[in-house]
């Protein structure tokens, strides 16, 4: 049996660059974006990692599934925010392209790693607890 960690999991190392990398653009904002578009953004994004490391540790193959379909849903919000960010001059092109190339690796990952919970008999966040 596999000892593998969520922290060795790639969707997991995805969700912590693209929440590291959203806290750092947003630490420069001023006060009011950060209060508002800010704080919803950095929650968002946190979420993904947090649903991805919870679900790993429920020992089912049902609760997994629910917590990475919750971690899904964290990253469609926190696209909607990076959209009202840009969409309100808080983030540059840079910035967002930037960004862009992690959610475009991590959607497709997420998703692969939703539909492998419960087919992959050896990997310790498949097991369920006896």
């Amino acid at each position: 049996m596999s000892t593998k960690r969520f922290q060795e999991l790639q969707v997991y190392q995805l969700s912590e660059q693209l929440a590291d990398d959203i806290w750092k653009i947003v630490d420069g904002w001023h006060f009011f974006a950060k209060d508002t578009i800010g704080k919803q953004i950095v929650r968002s994004a946190d979420s993904i990692g947090a649903n991805i490391a919870e679900g790993f540790g429920r020992g089912s193959y049902q609760e997994n599934k629910r917590f990475v379909k919750i971690a899904r849903g964290s990253l469609n919000e926190t696209q909607h925010w990076l959209r009202r960010a840009y969409t309100r001059n808080l983030l540059t092109t840079e910035q967002i392209n930037s960004i862009l190339i992690i959610i475009n690796e991590l959607a497709p990952k997420l998703n692969s790693y939703l539909n492998s919970i419960g087919n992959l008999p050896n990997d310790k966040s498949q097991m369920t607890n006896d």
